[in-house]
């Protein structure tokens, strides 16, 4: 579902707000959720699942697949989902 989706369907379900009010809104949620992340917190959603950091240790001997060369891979963090139980349980209907 993309972003203009979204807003559809908000505002599908709740005709009250305006286009630019549902739009103030979820870029508002996403913002918060991003700080968060950026400030290494874990975001959790009951019901729907979290958003966490994970570190991802560095590699000396990753290879480039197209030539074959050795690389060094520095470490780097990943943002991470994990479903909750609820939403796992829907999905698997």
């Amino acid at each position: 579902m993309s972003r203009k989706e979204l807003i559809k369907q908000l505002k599908i379900k709740n005709p009250k707000l305006n286009k630019i009010e549902l739009e103030i809104t979820i870029d508002t949620f996403c913002d918060s959720i991003e700080k968060a992340i950026l400030s290494k917190k874990k975001v959790e959603l009951r019901g729907f699942g979290a958003f966490f950091i994970k570190k991802i240790k560095e590699k000396y001997s990753a290879r480039n697949p197209k030539t074959g060369e050795i690389i060094y891979v520095p470490e780097k963090n990943k943002v991470r989902f994990r479903a909750s139980k609820k939403l796992k349980k829907i999905i698997n209907e």
